[in-house]
């Protein structure tokens, strides 16, 4: 019979780590990708998103001030401070029966205005990413980044493009001697 699983009680295995780093980068790429094909006033990431919206600006009002420039730059200190842990948590519990694998990593970029990298992202919870990308959406904040996925899109396509082009000489000329 099996037991039942405890994660009080789990090691820290590196196979599973690196599961849960697998699937927070092919979320964030999907995620690029959606932006890149979808203008972001147009994107629906959930099923409540309005809820998720209202919700956030209510217990985060903080999140509204400064022509959003916390949803816009995550202040990642502020969300992390002792009482900041508090209201996130709070928040994201609320979530547990209304969002699927709503507590799962998911790699966020910390300036909207740029794309994913290295210095530009940090990991947060599903639900986080919802609130903020939920946001950016709404209010405009990801137009910049649709702009810069799409550029991307064209020079990758160019270039594959070129590459194939090349091959085909390569394969002419090849049949010719």
């Amino acid at each position: 019979m099996a037991t039942r699983f405890d994660p009080n009680n789990a090691q820290n295995l590196v196979e599973i780590e690196k599961q849960f780093a697998v699937k927070a980068v092919e979320h964030a790429q999907t995620y690029w990708n959606l932006l890149e094909k979808v203008h972001p006033s147009e994107l629906k990431l959930t099923k409540i998103d309005d809820e998720i919206f209202e919700h956030a600006m209510k217990e985060f009002p903080e999140l509204a001030e400064d022509d959003h420039a916390k949803v816009t730059k995550l202040d990642e200190d502020w969300m992390k401070s002792e009482s900041g842990k508090k209201r996130w948590h709070d928040f994201i519990a609320s979530y547990e029966k209304k969002v699927k694998d709503y507590n799962f990593g998911s790699l966020i970029r910390t300036d909207a205005r740029q794309e994913y990298s290295e210095t530009n992202t940090i990991f947060v919870t599903r639900i986080q990413f919802y609130v903020f990308e939920i946001a950016r959406n709404r209010l405009g904040l990801n137009d910049k980044a649709h702009e810069i996925a799409k550029e991307e899109a064209a020079k990758e396509k160019e270039k594959k493009e070129k590459e194939q082009a090349r091959a085909e000489r390569e394969k002419a000329k090849k049949k010719k001697n």
